[in-house]
């Protein structure tokens, strides 16, 4: 074993000369002897094994060091990939759609995405790494944009949020200002960390919101509406026989003050106010009616005439419900029984008689005239009232059908506004007749085109006659003739709608046969023909040569408007027809002073649904609420941003608001308290400068039309189509960005 004094990089002979002085060295101290001797090779041993551990510890160092860095290139490795893990992370949660913040089990926020409390623009700039819970959550009960509940403090919304922060896993919908909503998801992580996640729902609570509204709306308006539109007073009662619904005509019978009807009374209560006031037939009296009230078993209809105090002779009809409620209607038969004692007097007295039934044949004669003016008058504003709410209810399914995922759904949403068509064609019919027969309707004779009126029915029929497989062919004439533009159309129209609609095979000719001073226009089918002694009752309302059939296949309202409106134009009209070999209508037109129709006018560009309408602004003024709502509901759908009131205050105050003068008005006929809708865009205008407006009616008279037209005014009818709002929509947009 080399001696650890001895370098054995050295020589032999250098080692050998090391080893002799030593033991030379060893040599003499022996000699020497003594204790000095024996301390010095102590000194020596320790020399040696100290430098032995020398050695040891500098081999351990080294060996040390190299671990050492090991595990700091090791350490360098995990921090890049940590920022790297880090870097994905923020950039991930920063492409999350919702706001999203992550507190550590310290209760402190650890990173959080850009649109984190975005809907709070005033604290979003405190929202940094390091913000306790509990501070985050004091910022949000301060903000200017949170919506607090009646009497509800800041300190209540912050007690009521810590609370529900004790769950692990929570939802729930915190209410913004300017009616927004956001729901907020917070969630524990096995850390004992808490995520949050924002999402704004306006959209769906707002959509919820309104449809729970519009169906209960619903009910309420047709209860009310049926109600008050009953000649005989109502009113109903529950189970516990308590008052839930009446109509003024029970007050006006009664002689009732109408403020002592209301909700929740009980039967005998009231019962009890004008009972003294009735004097019953025999063999019935008020215990009776009480009894009859208040039996547990199954009541029978119950039916007794009671003559009241203000000499009124009432029919009383009793009637229990499936839920066990009950309904007490009053029928005033006083004219019936002045009547028949009318009758009785004039058999006492001979030479009156005659005299007396004159005269009631005259008053049942004029009773039977206002009677039926009066129906006239009902069915119009019947019409009238009723496309308000269906020119809503199209709007919503059109808003629904277009964005649903299901194509179930969109497929019975789309029979769905099918059917309100065809609601609307018969409201529009009903209208029509209504205004024929009332005498109401106003002629304005003029130069009508044919060829820009048949092309344009053409265009109209087409799609209908291609849909069932049938040729369609329309010959045009250059011939004006002398007639009512809006009536003629009309008559057109449903001759033309009629042959497609019983045609089932082969083809549809319509032309112009030119006369002497008169045009006869011809619509000839291929369909199953009249019976001869048919061919005079088809012009009769809701008669229908085939079978009864649905809404959708028309109601036999379509030839009753023709003949009607051709009398009224004194345009002769003629129907050919042999069964089995199809029929031939013709209308006999006088030609006007200008006998050729010399222009050629430019069709306007068809508006496609790709085009877009995004960051249009439009002013909508509808005093209807439901209307109001599916409108807007239609235009948000294609990005438009509505500024919705009821009336001009309304309009004024939206624009001041956001200081920006709209795009397009979009505003009703008529409006609250007789303001017009067309003084209400004139006003606006004047402030405004010229701005595209659009006027939304249901009244479909040539002068309102004329109106428009005098005053460059887009006019839309009631049921709204989407298609056609949307079209004006366009062309405001592209006359506004037109150089």
């Amino acid at each position: 074993m080399t001696h650890p004094l001895i370098d054995p990089s050295d020589s032999i002979e250098r080692q050998n000369q090391k080893l002799t002085r030593i033991a030379e060295a060893l040599m003499r101290r022996v000699e020497q002897g003594g204790d000095a001797s024996g301390a010095a090779y102590a000194q020596f041993q320790r020399a040696v094994i100290l430098e032995e551990e020398v050695r040891a510890r500098t081999r351990d160092l080294g060996r040390a060091l190299e671990l050492l860095n090991d595990s700091n290139a090791k350490l360098a490795q995990a921090n890049l990939e940590t920022e790297a893990a880090r870097a994905n992370l923020t950039n991930a949660i920063e492409t999350v759609q919702e706001g999203f913040a992550l507190f550590n089990s310290d209760e402190r926020l650890v990173m959080c995405n850009s649109r984190f409390g975005m809907h709070m623009p005033d604290i979003r700039d405190q929202m940094v790494p390091g913000l306790a819970f509990a501070d985050y959550i004091r910022l949000v009960s301060q903000s200017n944009f949170l919506s607090l509940g009646q009497d509800e403090t800041p300190g209540d919304w912050v007690a009521r949020r810590m609370e529900r922060h004790k769950d692990s896993h929570v939802i729930f919908n915190v209410r913004m200002i300017w009616n927004r909503w956001v729901q907020v998801s917070e969630h524990r992580t096995p850390d004992g960390g808490t995520v949050i996640l924002q999402t704004d729902v306006t959209d769906i609570m707002r959509l919820e919101r309104r449809e729970r509204d519009r169906m209960l709306d619903d009910q309420a308006k047709l209860i009310r509406a049926t109600l008050e539109h009953l000649d005989q007073g109502v009113c109903i009662f529950d189970q516990q026989a308590r008052l839930v619904g009446w109509n003024e005509r029970a007050s006006e019978l009664l002689s009732i003050p109408l403020g002592r009807f209301r909700i929740g009374i009980g039967f005998n209560m009231l019962f009890e106010r004008f009972r003294h006031e009735l004097a019953f037939e025999p063999g019935m009296s008020a215990q009776a009616v009480e009894d009859w009230v208040e039996s547990e078993k199954r009541r029978r209809p119950l039916s007794f005439e009671v003559l009241h105090r203000n000499s009124k002779t009432l029919t009383v009809s009793a009637q229990e419900m499936p839920d066990k409620g009950f309904v007490f209607s009053f029928t005033d038969i006083s004219a019936e029984r002045a009547a028949v004692q009318a009758v009785y007097d004039a058999n006492e007295r001979l030479e009156q008689r005659v005299i007396d039934r004159t005269l009631e044949l005259e008053d049942a004669l004029a009773e039977a005239e206002r009677a039926n003016a009066s129906k006239s008058r009902f069915v119009a504003a019947a019409s009238h009232d009723l496309l308000q709410p269906l020119s809503a209810a199209k709007l919503y399914v059109g808003s629904v059908a277009a964005d649903h995922p299901d194509d179930q759904v969109r497929s019975v949403l789309g029979r769905a506004n099918n059917a309100l068509s065809s609601v609307e064609n018969i409201l529009g019919a009903l209208l029509d007749i209504s205004k024929l027969d009332s005498g109401r309707a106003s002629v304005h004779v003029g130069q009508v085109p044919l060829r820009r009126m048949m092309a344009q029915l053409q265009d109209e029929m087409a799609p209908l006659a291609q849909q069932k497989g049938l040729d369609l062919r329309v010959v045009a004439s250059s011939a004006v003739v002398a007639s009512d533009a809006t009536y003629l159309r009309r008559i057109l129209q449903n001759l033309m709608a009629n042959a497609v609609r019983y045609t089932q095979t082969g083809r549809i000719l319509v032309g112009a046969r030119h006369l002497k001073n008169a045009v006869r226009i011809e619509v000839h089918d291929t369909g199953p023909g009249i019976p001869e002694d048919q061919q005079d009752l088809i012009f009769n309302e809701f008669h229908r040569v085939d079978s009864p059939g649905s809404a959708s296949e028309g109601l036999g309202l379509g030839l009753a408007i023709v003949d009607r409106a051709c009398a009224l134009l004194q345009h002769p009209l003629q129907v050919r027809s042999t069964p089995g070999m199809g029929t031939m209508f013709s209308v006999e037109l006088p030609l006007a002073a200008t006998e050729r129709d010399t222009t050629n006018p430019a069709r306007p560009p068809r508006v496609t649904q790709s085009d877009s309408l995004k960051n249009m602004i439009v002013l909508l003024v509808e005093n209807d609420a439901e209307l109001r709502n599916a409108l807007s509901v239609a235009m948000e759908r294609w990005d438009v941003t509505v500024l919705a009131c009821a009336d001009e205050a309304g309009a004024r105050a939206l624009i001041e608001e956001i200081d920006v003068a709209p795009d397009a008005i979009v505003a009703d006929y008529q409006l609250d308290n007789g303001v017009l809708g067309t003084d209400l865009i004139a006003a606006l205008i004047r402030d405004l400068g010229p701005v595209p407006a659009c006027l939304a009616t249901a009244t479909r008279s040539v002068e309102l039309a004329q109106l428009c037209r005098d005053a460059g005014l887009h006019l839309l009818h009631k049921p709204i189509a989407p298609r056609e709002l949307r079209g004006f929509l366009m062309r405001s947009l592209q006359r506004s960005a037109a150089p």
